[in-house]
């Protein structure tokens, strides 16, 4: 089994060594991998370039749910399988997809070769293999990756830091929901969309019971103000919220676009934070990736 391996060198798991963990990892399977370490700006190219290259079995991301993503989008909708070796802070994608993030297990995975078709989402042709959000999230995404860039701030500590500034300037947006030929005029500090449903509870806070459903999921809570804000956050997570009065919520649907006044948002797509031109345009794409998990999966 031939694979080509991407590590995003901008990333927290490009450590001097990574290379050779990674190789090690492999060591004693049948497996054949070639380790790429690719700058930042060039991840896509890479990527790309991988998914059409003949004689290769799999395509495997080494890094968070941003590189992952990165790599998803690059064989979506072919016969390419993607592998992951999870090396990012959270993993979410990983974890929801049964993948351990211990490296040699997770090598394992990608040596036994066993594949399953799971969803993707798009966010205006952006795919994301996670969530996309539109609001505070995104705001705090941004300044997380300023005191990244400018002050050399590890990641949990940026954005801790970016979280309460974030909090402090809060604001709401006055947004459109089309769903289904049908609209609702909202006015939320945050817009989440999820790939698959997403538990809100307070033990499976942020998890999916599955990623091959076919369906998007989509909460706006409805608050104006900080401290409402936080009121419904709060019973949202301990299951107490009124549905109709504190939440938008829309489970098991295909696509919705969302419209605003503003020509642009800042929108948040596993992580990352870009400018999009308004309507945004949401899709479900069931089916489209070619993930190798554990057998049990």
């Amino acid at each position: 089994m031939k694979v080509r391996i991407i590590v995003n060198r901008g990333g927290g798991s490009a450590t001097p060594d990574v290379e050779e963990r990674l190789k090690a990892a492999f060591e004693g399977l049948d497996v054949e991998p070639e380790v790429r370490l690719v700058e930042p700006h060039e991840l896509d190219r890479h990527c790309s370039d991988v998914a059409k290259e003949a004689g290769v079995d799999a395509l495997v991301a080494a890094g968070g749910d941003g590189t992952i993503s990165t790599a998803a989008a690059a064989v979506a909708g072919t016969d390419m399988a993607l592998g992951i070796l999870p090396m990012g802070t959270l993993n979410h994608f990983a974890r929801d997809a049964g993948i351990p993030t211990d490296l040699r297990q997770a090598a394992e995975v990608i040596a036994g070769g066993h594949t399953k078709q799971v969803d993707l989402a798009e966010v205006n042709g952006r795919i994301f293999v996670n969530n996309s959000a539109v609001g505070l999230y995104p705001r705090m995404v941004r300044r997380r990756e300023a005191q990244q860039e400018h002050l050399g701030r590890g990641k949990r500590f940026a954005m801790l830091v970016a979280s309460l500034r974030t909090l402090r300037h809060f604001s709401s947006d006055r947004l459109t929901i089309r769903v289904e030929g049908r609209q609702e005029p909202i006015e939320t500090p945050l817009l989440f969309v999820g790939n698959n449903r997403y538990a809100m509870s307070l033990m499976g806070l942020g998890k999916r019971d599955a990623i091959d459903r076919g369906e998007l999921c989509l909460y706006a809570p409805l608050a104006k103000g900080r401290l409402r804000f936080f009121s419904v956050a709060l019973r949202g997570i301990i299951g107490r919220t009124d549905r109709q009065a504190d939440f938008v919520s829309l489970d098991g649907i295909a696509s919705a676009e969302i419209h605003s006044r503003r020509p642009a948002l800042l929108v948040a797509t596993d992580g990352e934070a870009q400018t999009m031109e308004t309507p945004l345009c949401y899709r479900i794409r069931a089916g489209a990736l070619k993930l190798i998990v554990p057998e049990a999966a």
